[in-house]
């Protein structure tokens, strides 16, 4: 099977909202690129919400299924950061995290009914989710003496390439971002190019 690059996420920030028996769901769902995201917006809604019982959650990074976590901030085991990861996987999206704040409402709701709130409350979020495809992109800077300026740029439009922070001197530099699909073919065209470095950038 070919390698596929392409994945599904989520463009803006999205609520979500569920009610049973008294409890209030509210569910918040943020688009990611790391685990230091999902931290930063974890403390933001505990400051939002500091009365709430629990906040628990879920998120998926990158396009295999082994990267992910799930909390259940003290409910039951499996009730709630499971459900809300689960729905993530049936939506088949990533790089995407999903708080769901409780608010309890005196009656407990049992595994099942804590299961089907924390489903519904992310279910209601995502229904509101611009939904989009994007690829998975490695960064490179180049280097390269200017007078190697048309090869470089006869490889960057050969390949539909967007150069940024580009600087032009005796020595010039961009970036690139390169599809990992296309990623062979198009540093094989760079290293021919002579005197020309390239810098790996990290993924995205």
């Amino acid at each position: 099977m070919l390698f596929d690059d392409s994945y599904k996420t989520i463009v803006t920030p999205i609520e979500g909202f569920f009610r049973d028996r008294g409890s209030k769901f509210l569910a918040f769902g943020y688009p990611i690129q790391n685990e230091e995201d999902v931290k930063q917006y974890l403390t933001a809604l505990r400051e939002i919400h500091p009365k709430a019982n629990h906040h628990c959650y879920a998120y998926r990074l990158g396009l295999d299924r082994m990267h992910f976590r799930a909390n259940d901030d003290g409910e039951p085991s499996g009730s709630a950061g499971k459900p809300i990861l689960n729905t993530l996987y049936a939506h088949d999206i990533t790089n995407l995290l999903v708080v769901v704040v409780r608010y309890f409402g005196g009656t407990l709701l049992g595994v099942p009914g804590l299961i089907n709130a924390y489903k519904v409350a992310t279910e209601e979020a995502l229904s509101q989710a611009q939904i989009v495809t994007k690829h998975v992109r490695d960064v490179y800077t180049l280097t390269y003496p200017y007078e190697q300026m048309n090869e470089v740029m006869k490889v960057i439009k050969a390949f539909d390439l967007t150069p940024q922070k580009q600087q032009f001197d005796n020595e010039c530099s961009l970036q690139i971002e390169i599809r990992k699909t296309l990623l062979n073919q198009v540093l094989g065209k760079l290293e021919k190019i002579d005197a020309l470095r390239l810098d790996f950038k990290g993924t995205i």
